[in-house]
């Protein structure tokens, strides 16, 4: 199967990291580590309910750090959208392709692992989808907050960080910092919590590094499978979930 077709490799200048990109990066440390300890007790007091307080930090922050990632990678991203706009159909097809590809694998693995526990990140999210109208949910859990995570985990990590370091440490930098990320300061790390999401990442890397290093690619597919999940959390009542989550192995 043929794959996207590749323009000129990124001028120098691109490949290297900016001062942007360093500011960025403080930020997503700075969000990471502060915000739940400062900016959601003050939110607390003002929202309705603390998964409310909750979406609010998530999407301040995203926002914070996504405008700078985006100034920062803004040549990449117009860069990469031309590279995806040279077979459009290929990319329209293989977006979801990849997307069900991911659910498929992440399934397998953790039907394989036999005992899954439940993320405490996972719940977290839907506690505040039940609280928070879809119209505020899609733009953070589908616009903002998987070009984010793309940004840190593939672009920077891989895509810049493998200029110096071998490329397939920096991959699996990406899938453990990407696990380990989700689920730190909230519950214990195992490999029952970590599955899913060194799954997620697992496929994520993949498909960045099978395009190329195309972060606007392995965006679209993060963002597919963030819209999948929303779009399911919100059909199905809780009771229900509840009901189902019950059942894993």
């Amino acid at each position: 199967m043929g794959t996207i077709q590749r323009i000129s490799p990124a001028p120098p200048e691109l490949q290297r990291v900016s001062p942007l990109d360093l500011t960025a990066l403080g930020l997503y440390i700075a969000a990471f580590a502060l915000a739940g300890e400062l900016l959601l007790p003050l939110l607390e007091q003002v929202s309705p309910s603390p998964a409310v307080a909750t979406y609010f930090v998530n999407l301040i922050s995203s926002v914070c750090v996504g405008t700078v990632a985006f100034l920062a990678a803004r040549r990449i991203v117009a860069r990469d959208l031309r590279i995806l706009g040279t077979r459009p159909w290929f990319t329209l097809l293989m977006v979801p392709v990849c997307m069900l590809g991911m659910v498929i694998v992440t399934t397998i693995l953790v039907t394989l692992a036999g005992t899954v526990e439940p993320s405490a990140n996972q719940a977290s999210v839907q506690e505040f989808i039940r609280q928070v109208p879809a119209w505020l949910v899609v733009p953070l859990l589908v616009v903002v907050a998987p070009f984010v995570e793309e940004y840190f985990f593939r672009h920077l990590l891989i895509g810049k960080l493998s200029r110096r370091i071998n490329i397939w440490v920096c991959c699996g930098l990406s899938v453990v910092l990407f696990a380990t990320l989700h689920v730190l300061g909230k519950q214990d790390l195992t490999l029952a919590v970590l599955l899913p999401y060194i799954a997620m990442g697992a496929s994520l890397v993949f498909v960045y590094v099978w395009t190329g290093k195309n972060l606007m690619f392995s965006y679209l597919v993060h963002a597919a499978k963030n819209l999948l999940a929303v779009v399911f959390l919100y059909a199905i009542p809780p009771e229900l979930m509840e009901q189902l989550q019950q059942l894993q192995p």
